[in-house]
């Protein structure tokens, strides 16, 4: 495998010993929500091509962002716990996370520490960008392969959580692409806090509140979503933006340090880490059959348009045009940043008591404009 050129150590607004993250800063204009939309339904543009404008929360979101992280710290934490015991347990070895950026890099950098520093397992972080129909950062891949020497049976993919499962899938075809062409045989079985989708490891499948779900680049190391367009040679990783605007409003380092404090109350208190991860059956079947049914429910023939699952639904709100936002309980605790959110975006919300997620968002198609 030819060695790719070395890039200086990069780690957004984290601490350098937390990630690695293997981007390339770029520097480029926002362009419109609806503008974006449009472009990428009518296949003009691939949304990696793009980004919308990207600002820091209202006051009353950082409220309830802040309710929603004392609400739910110590499921994550034990989350976390669990997963580390899961992977722990599969790899025997030093570890090497591979987050996928960038909803899985505040879920890596805890995930080292608790291997690291809890379970006493040598482990690197990295993360890279993975795009929806366009694969896996092959450079980056390379890089991580040749800057470990090659400890492929090390390496673990992280995600925070799964929707329907498709940046799994897109994992496992990109892999296995790579296995074959550089003759490696790297595992891309995907573990995350929660599977939805039941494509992947994880310690439960219940929809829950991962509280870095709700938050962008302040959340994530202050990087933008990926980006592949064309200011990205042949050699480069994929790019981002690096929001150093939002550094006053920067919760990155915070929420780690928090979660570990978390996690080691926790362990002072007894808890006892689970190493064995949900049985992903369930959460399949259930996943394809109200797949079905939404789209039948709502006449929608393209499936990137529904985005089941608090953290997708929350996604939806910050960055696309959403059609609808449907809860399950809108006086659950876990509702009341999609509830705010619908209000300052003016999005209509309705309640399904019988839907298997918690939310779900709609993105608005073409012809609903």
């Amino acid at each position: 495998m030819p060695p790719v050129e070395q890039r200086a150590h990069f780690s957004g607004s984290y601490r350098p010993e937390d990630v690695n993250i293997l981007l390339k800063l770029i520097a480029m204009e926002p362009i419109g929500l609806a503008e974006k939309e449009r472009l990428i339904q009518s296949g003009q543009r691939h949304y990696s091509e793009m980004l919308s404008p990207e600002t820091l929360p209202s006051p009353r979101y950082m409220d309830i962002f802040h309710q929603a992280f004392a609400m739910n710290r110590r499921r994550m934490a034990q989350g976390l716990l669990d997963l580390a015991a899961i992977v722990a347990a599969r790899r025997p070895n030093a570890i090497t996370l591979i987050s996928l950026a960038r909803a899985g890099t505040p879920v890596g950098v805890v995930l080292k520490h608790v291997l690291a520093d809890i379970l006493d397992r040598p482990t690197a972080h990295y993360s890279l960008s993975i795009i929806r129909d366009r694969g896996i950062d092959q450079n980056a891949l390379r890089f991580i392969l040749n800057d470990e020497a090659k400890k492929a049976p090390g390496i673990v993919f992280v995600d925070g959580w799964t929707g329907k499962g498709v940046i799994a899938h897109t994992l496992a075809e990109s892999v296995a692409t790579f296995n074959q062409t550089h003759e490696t045989r790297l595992d891309a079985t995907l573990f995350a806090l929660t599977d939805l989708a039941g494509v992947g490891i994880a310690p439960t499948d219940e929809d829950y509140l991962i509280p870095s779900s709700i938050l962008n680049a302040t959340m994530s190391g202050l990087i933008s979503r990926s980006i592949l367009n064309e200011r990205i040679g042949p050699d480069d990783f994929h790019g981002c933006v690096f929001y150093r605007e939002f550094a006053a409003g920067d919760l990155s380092r915070w929420f780690v340090d928090a979660l570990l404090r978390e996690i080691r109350a926790l362990l002072e208190e007894g808890y006892a880490p689970c190493p064995t991860p949900v049985d992903p059956h369930r959460a399949r079947e259930r996943s394809r059959t109200w797949l079905a049914a939404i789209k039948e429910r709502f006449g929608i023939a393209d499936e990137n348009l529904i985005k089941p699952g608090i953290g997708e639904a929350t996604r939806v709100l910050l960055r696309r045009v959403p059609e609808r936002l449907i809860v399950r309980d809108p006086t659950a605790p876990e509702a009341r940043h999609l509830l705010q959110l619908a209000q300052e975006k003016k999005v209509h919300w309705e309640v399904d008591p019988a839907s298997p997620y918690q939310a779900v968002s709609l993105i608005k198609g073409l012809s609903d404009a």
